[in-house]
């Protein structure tokens, strides 16, 4: 599948830059070359995911990384709520820390209990989650990264 039909460069540009806003540095430690945001992130070496704005949000964006590491492919995962992607005994908690994000702009290491696609649990470590903010101050939902994670057998 072409990578432009799983994100276009506008919402890889609303990643990058509220990335930059919120913690003041880039998202990747390379330059990224304009018209080509959506394919570098994809293929980024961190695992990246975004969720809209809906009530229950819904995963409108995961890298490859990501699609690797929750052990799906893009259809299904861009059609997950959000709060699937944790334990059921997690959600309570993730749902309070998001709220924290928003009402913060942004947290920096964050570590929780994931479960993939299949069942598998792991660690996500050191994340950083954001939210996405366009230049008018519009709310766009929020993103997540993060380079470590951790498989619990």
């Amino acid at each position: 599948m072409n990578i432009s039909l799983k994100a276009s460069n506008l919402h890889a540009g609303l990643i990058l830059n509220s990335y930059q806003r919120w913690t003041g540095k880039p998202l990747l430690d390379e330059a990224v070359e304009p018209g080509t945001e959506s394919d570098t992130l994809f293929r980024a070496p961190i695992v990246l995911l975004t969720h809209g704005t809906e009530t229950d949000p819904i995963l409108n964006y995961g890298n490859q990384m990501a699609l690797d590491l929750w052990e799906t492919n893009w259809e299904i995962f861009t059609q997950t709520p959000s709060r699937l992607t944790a334990e059921p005994m997690e959600r309570e908690e993730r749902a309070a820390f998001l709220k924290a994000v928003k009402e913060n702009g942004y947290v920096d290491h964050y570590t929780g209990i994931r479960i993939s696609g299949t069942g598998r649990r792991f660690y996500i470590m050191q994340a950083t989650v954001w939210n996405l903010m366009d230049d008018n101050d519009v709310f766009h939902g929020q993103a997540a990264a993060f380079r470590q994670y951790r498989y619990i057998e």
